[in-house]
């Protein structure tokens, strides 16, 4: 799959520190933290458990005209559809490893 806008994403190439322990509950320059603006302009509602929304920049379209390409061994289709991102918890430290069987088990449920 190939995405046509995928360069409007806000990734660009950017390499991290290794994450540390002492994160902030909240950061208010995180694009997924509750009540923060997201990189598409959207605001977060004020969430307490996990939440999810239509990505900002989604792999895949909901409106895409249907179009197939043949040429030799190339065979391509449009495709259609939405990407959604999931936020596993409001806050902004907590990871999978650090996380209650029953926060985890509210995750998979949002899945």
């Amino acid at each position: 799959m190939v995405s046509p806008h995928r360069t409007k994403r806000p990734w660009q190439g950017k390499t991290e520190k290794s994450a540390t322990t002492d994160l902030p509950v909240y950061n208010p320059s995180c694009y997924l933290c509750p009540t923060n603006e997201r990189m598409g302009g959207g605001v977060n509602p004020s969430y307490d458990k996990p939440y999810s929304f239509v990505n900002d920049f989604s792999a895949l379209l909901p409106d895409v005209e249907e179009e197939t390409v043949k040429n030799g061994l190339l065979y391509a289709e449009s495709e259609s559809g939405i990407c959604k991102v999931v936020c596993f918890s409001p806050n902004h430290a907590l990871t999978i490893p650090l996380m209650s069987v029953s926060d985890i088990t509210d995750v998979i449920s949002l899945w």
